[in-house]
């Protein structure tokens, strides 16, 4: 069996058994190989530091909501506001996010289901970590061609690590309510 064979989850103390660290691709290839991928973060226009700061909210023409920024905890506040000052207006979120809070991220594709909205990740925009999960809560989602979506194992942003045990067991409960989430949001 695969613990006979590697030592399992840690490492073996059987001298015959190695353990070697994986090696994983990058996910983009941007050496210029014959892969024929593009690294897709080249055509972000949106400033670093405006990525960086708490999203924010601005009404565009359109019926467009612009929502650029960090996902902090209690943007999903924040966004239930400017839907209940200007939701009549607003017809799609336009994203534009580098992600952050995952509970926020959730409930604001909540509210923006409830409110019958489109998501959008316009050429230019960024919407990666948690952002995808706002984009998947639109009743309508567009991406555009130049626009980056990325994605990458979740992680708990703690100082204090949590034994082994509890590690796998809080990644298994995250990892199962993201993907009833998904669910949800009909995503297969």
């Amino acid at each position: 069996n695969l613990r006979n064979e590697t030592g399992g989850l840690w490492p073996s103390s059987d001298p015959a058994v190695q353990i070697s660290q994986p090696i994983l691709p990058p996910a983009v290839e941007t050496d210029g190989s014959s892969s024929g991928s593009q690294d897709p973060r080249e055509n972000v226009q949106t400033n670093e530091a405006a990525l960086k700061d708490a999203i924010r909210f601005e009404l565009r023409p359109g019926g467009v909501l612009a929502a650029t920024g960090s996902i902090d905890v209690g943007s999903s506040t924040r966004l239930a506001a400017e839907l209940d000052a200007r939701g009549e207006y607003v017809r799609t979120v336009a994203l534009d996010s580098p992600g952050g809070s995952l509970e926020d991220a959730m409930a604001m594709a909540r509210l923006i289901r409830e409110r019958d909205l489109g998501t959008l990740v316009p050429d230019g925009a960024l919407c990666a970590s948690s952002c995808p999960l706002v984009l998947a809560g639109g009743t309508t989602r567009t991406v555009g061609q130049k626009a980056a979506v990325g994605l990458h194992q979740f992680y708990a942003g703690t100082a204090n690590l949590p034994a082994p045990e509890q590690a796998m067991s809080d990644a298994q409960v995250t990892a199962a309510r993201i993907s009833r989430y998904l669910a949800e949001m009909g995503v297969e």
